[in-house]
């Protein structure tokens, strides 16, 4: 199998963290290697000795099928702790997290890694937690989970409080707060991130999933963990709400869709909740990113259309939560259940009590890694999020998109050859308005520029340059994914 762009091994690429410094005027670049313990084995042996997300481990030849199946019961030996896709603050410490049972916390300063956290050592089930927690405005981080029992897989939100009576860590206080059993038991959704609102967890589960034998299957013949995922065209997206206080969970349901991130979710008053996300028709966009495929993108017409999104709305009726009785056979027939000025979405109540959803566009450009006035407005009604353009077929495909949400239309930046990353807003002190601030970006040239790499800052409100440093790298520049802005 192909290195994939999501591996961080034979792809070097998101092996790395980034740091941009900005003190006085002067800007500061470093770069530094994850030193997980995958990384240090597959140095010490010179080869790849953990199978990936998208790379196949090499072989030891003195490993046996009988040697193999008895590593499937001694997890260390084959679970890699690359956490390669996110940084997040959990109250004053910084973490590197994936989609493994693993987070790093990293030194801000100097970026090296100072300590590894098993989540499998407070909640020993989990086998997996999401690339993408959310941080309460007192610092409680909440994030997915997947564990597998005797009966199957099952969901859960894990919440990690500040630390006291005596534990050293936030993920010393690791719980469960809400549990959804998976509905393909064998093939659990696969969970990028999840969201959450004021009263209610948000957990949508697409029918792009993890086969449980899939996973076993490839550790016995040495295939990387791309390969035990499955895409059911056919099933319907189920977007399952959790109420925070009573446990009462419900299940509204939509046609298929493939998807990698939330932008943002809230409530208007007790009656909808607002839903936003980058939704692809299929998962073609995964296989996009395999090496091979990426080098050899030109020559195939149909990348880019595999590689379009679009950000669309969902709004959910809270109809189900309220203490009233609800009719079905009233409801069934009272048509959409939408009733807000300037919203295209729908709701129906079908006769069996499912509700079916269908959403709305919010721009005509394709956005990935959305970012908005996060500290303020997520779970809270917003107006503007931040992304990059997934659109590789336009003139310029290294664009950054402003969206209004309310007016649907976008404003745009781009420079011809350069590649920004995700968009990370800070306010300006003191704003009154949700865009007034400004827009940080790491920026990447193509072409023969393949060791510039630079930060951009942009005005929030307008997308005018504001300022920018550019540097020279001793070798190629890596690209960022994902990032966090930390004041000093």
């Amino acid at each position: 199998m192909d290195p994939h762009y999501y591996t961080g091994c034979r792809s070097v690429i998101l092996m790395h963290f980034i740091r941009y410094r900005i003190k006085d005027g002067n800007v500061t670049y470093q770069c530094r290697f994850i030193r997980s313990e995958a990384y240090k084995k597959n140095w010490e042996a010179k080869r790849i000795v953990f199978n990936e997300f998208g790379t196949q481990a090499v072989p030891d030849p003195c490993h046996n099928l009988l040697k193999r199946l008895t590593t499937f019961f001694n997890p260390e030996r084959f679970l890699t702790d690359n956490s390669n896709i996110s940084i997040y603050p959990f109250q004053d410490e910084i973490y590197s997290i994936s989609e493994t049972v693993y987070a790093h916390k990293i030194n801000a300063t100097t970026l090296e890694c100072e300590e590894r956290k098993d989540i499998r050592d407070i909640i020993p089930l989990v086998v997996h937690h999401s690339s993408h927690p959310h941080v309460a405005e007192d610092g409680t981080v909440y994030t997915s989970a997947l564990s597998v029992g005797l009966l199957g897989t099952t969901h859960h939100i894990v919440c990690f409080n500040k630390p006291e009576n005596g534990e050293k860590s936030m993920f010393d206080t690791a719980r469960i707060v809400a549990s959804v059993p998976a509905p393909w038991p064998l093939n659990p959704s696969y969970m990028h991130t999840f969201g959450i609102s004021d009263n209610y967890f948000v957990m949508i589960q697409q029918p792009f999933s993890v086969s449980i034998t899939g996973l076993v299957t490839a550790l016995v013949v040495n295939r990387p963990t791309s390969s035990a995922l499955r895409w059911y065209e056919k099933e319907q997206t189920i977007i399952t709400l959790i109420n925070r206080t009573t446990d009462q969970k419900e299940d509204f349901y939509t046609s298929s869709f493939f998807y990698l991130h939330i932008i943002n979710q809230f409530e208007i008053t007790d009656e909808y909740l607002v839903i936003d996300v980058c939704c692809y028709k299929n998962p073609d966009f995964v296989n996009c990113m395999f090496t091979e495929n990426l080098l050899n993108a030109q020559m195939n017409p149909c990348f880019a259309k595999m590689a379009r999104n679009k950000p669309q709305r969902f709004i959910v009726p809270l109809t189900k939560f309220k203490k009233q009785s609800f009719n079905k056979e009233t409801q069934s027939s009272s048509g959409n259940l939408i009733h807000l000025d300037n919203s295209l979405c729908e709701a129906y109540l079908q006769r069996d009590g499912r509700i079916i959803l269908s959403p709305e566009d919010l721009c005509g450009l394709s956005c990935e890694t959305p970012q908005i006035y996060y500290k303020k407005y997520s779970g809270k009604p917003y107006r503007y999020f931040y992304a990059i353009g997934a659109d590789v077929a336009t003139e310029n495909p290294g664009l950054i998109i402003k969206v209004d949400t309310v007016e649907k239309d976008c404003k745009t930046w781009c420079e011809k050859n350069c590649y920004p990353s995700e968009p990370i807003f800070f306010p300006r002190p003191n704003a009154q308005e949700e865009d007034d601030g400004v827009l940080m970006s790491s920026l990447l040239w193509g072409e023969e520029q393949w060791n510039k790499i630079g930060l951009i800052i942009l005005d929030a409100k307008s997308l005018k340059e504001l300022g920018r440093a550019e540097f020279t790298t001793p070798s190629p520049a890596p690209k960022c994914l994902h990032g966090w802005f930390i004041p000093d």
